[in-house]
């Protein structure tokens, strides 16, 4: 166990980063496109990352919540999973968001002429 991945960084990157990563992003992008505000992203997020957490425990072995002798490594990997697909998703978030706003308001930028 190290302070980022629990069983081998190999796993950490493939469900994190690439599965649960991918999907944080596209659900950043889905809530920018549909307006949505901030706390849904966040509940989404919430969300996604405990999906993550049970493919850590159930393909890779990985702590989860239940038992609760390893709450406190669950908590503390799902901390980590959720400050990982939170940056991810809102950063997909304010890129489509700023994509919208310079497409619908360009005019204010005073690139367009």
């Amino acid at each position: 166990m190290t302070a980022l991945w629990e069983v081998s960084i190999v796993e950490f990157l493939l469900v994190t980063l690439f599965l649960g990563g991918g999907a944080a992003w596209l659900t950043g992008r889905a809530t920018a496109r549909v307006w949505s505000p901030w706390w849904q992203l966040a509940l989404y997020v919430l969300l996604l990352t405990a999906a993550a957490r049970f493919i850590h425990f159930s393909l890779f072995g990985g702590s989860f919540f239940l038992p609760l002798r390893t709450f406190d490594t669950a908590l503390y990997y799902y901390l980590v999973d959720l400050v990982v697909l939170g940056a991810l998703a809102a950063l997909g978030r304010q890129l489509t968001r700023s994509r919208q706003m310079a497409t619908q308001y360009g005019f204010l930028s005073g690139k367009g002429g």
